[in-house]
């Protein structure tokens, strides 16, 4: 089942900031530090999985069973990415029905035309929103349980224009959306017309390098915004992180005068992985050695 404490979080008016997670390690750590919900990234997920771009590559199946780990693994909500739900309404009624089975919180569906994009790279075009409304439709209906957010997203900004954006996200919140998220707005203005506009939570997708200027998190919901998503910050870090410690390796031979900084440290991932219960497992059914 989808977990309350999010919707609740919005019906109460607190800010949400829900970190990106990509794979399971940085589901865990973001998991352990008390955030209200977790992001499950398109892009850092499809990076992580399949090493290719976000560009309407990866599937249903792909991802279902991604966003399935990270929820099963976790204690926090997380809201999952789901692209255009995969498809025409038929399969955007069978992704809201896998998502929630897999126990997601809520889900992020778009309008872009397959094959998508990333919603801070060019050439990405949208499909009516007649058509889009008609897919939060269907959404609002396939899922079973009423904590389970349909978060409707619009990239219509870039190449049909903010007032365009804006008149979507109407749309969609009158189609059942829970949550409006509209995609690469490019300055705090154009924030403030999309919070003095639209009358549901609205989410603000914060990228680092991206289109959207980065507010802090009181300034956000000062304008009206309910949730902040950091979908990139956790894998960017991860790369640069690599990169330098494989440059250490790769130029001095070997991993003796590391800095402690640049590791987490083999006795605490350990720990993060779940290995103290596997060890107690163990001993608890330990055989005697046979003679």
């Amino acid at each position: 089942m989808a977990h309350p404490s999010l919707k609740a979080a919005f019906e109460a008016g607190r800010f949400v900031v829900a970190p990106g997670i990509f794979d399971m390690i940085s589901a865990r750590v973001a998991d352990g530090m008390g955030f209200t919900s977790l992001y499950a990234t398109g892009f850092g997920t499809v990076a992580s999985h399949l090493g290719v771009a976000d560009a309407g590559i990866a599937t249903y199946t792909d991802m279902v069973g991604r966003v399935g780990a990270f929820a099963r693994g976790c204690r926090t909500p997380v809201v999952a990415d789901a692209d255009t739900g995969y498809g025409g309404l038929l399969n955007v009624r069978h992704t809201v029905m896998g998502y929630e089975a897999a126990g997601v919180t809520g889900i992020q569906l778009e309008d872009q035309e397959m094959p998508k994009k990333c919603g801070h790279t060019p050439g990405r075009r949208v499909i009516p929103a007649e058509e889009m409304a008609l897919k939060i439709k269907v959404a609002a209906e396939a899922r079973r349980d009423p904590n389970m957010l349909i978060v409707a997203r619009t990239d219509a900004r870039t190449t049909l224009g903010l007032d365009e954006a804006i008149r979507r996200g109407q749309i969609y919140a009158e189609a059942g959306a829970d949550v409006i998220f509209i995609e690469s707005p490019e300055s705090e203005a154009e924030m403030q017309a999309i919070g003095r506009t639209i009358k549901r939570p609205l989410l603000a997708n914060m990228v680092e390098g991206g289109r959207t200027p980065i507010l802090p998190a009181k300034r956000l919901a000062e304008i009206g915004y309910a949730m902040a998503i950091y979908p990139a910050v956790g894998f960017l870090a991860v790369a640069a992180a690599l990169e330098r410690v494989y440059g250490h390796l790769k130029e001095q031979g070997d991993s003796n005068a590391l800095p402690p900084a640049e590791s987490y440290g083999f006795g605490r991932i350990c720990e993060l992985m779940g290995f103290p219960e596997v060890w107690e497992f163990d001993r608890k059914w330990a055989q005697p050695e046979a003679k």
